[in-house]
């Protein structure tokens, strides 16, 4: 197994097909994924505004081999927002990710001088 990195990926879709079913249940559980509730989580954090209801979010930090890169974990987390989306009955389409590698993210600290 080669060199692990953490990767934070958000998986952005759009909302199609909904059953009333799933519209009512979504509207319902809308205060649950709100702003506040955006977090990056292995299981994948749900977010989403109900007015209008159209376009969703899931954030996911994963772990895989560095020499997979970036494509991998866009695959992997577009994969385990299909995956949760489908069980919960909730119609989608056009799945993007962004990714952003933790290991290698620059980090731009402010010199003592310019505090």
């Amino acid at each position: 197994m080669g060199e692990q990195h953490t990767y934070r990926v958000i998986v952005r879709g759009t909302w199609d097909g909904l059953t009333d079913e799933a519209r009512e249940r979504l509207l319902g559980e809308a205060s649950e994924h709100g702003m506040l509730s955006m977090r990056f989580t292995e299981e994948g954090s749900l977010s989403y505004e109900p007015s209008p209801l159209k376009h969703f979010s899931w954030r996911y930090v994963l772990v895989s081999d560095a020499a997979d890169g970036e494509e991998m974990a866009a695959a992997l987390a577009e994969d385990r927002a299909e995956t949760a989306l489908k069980g919960l009955g909730y119609g989608f389409r056009d799945l993007k990710s962004t990714v952003t590698d933790l290991d290698t993210m620059k980090v731009n600290r402010k010199s003592a001088s310019r505090r």
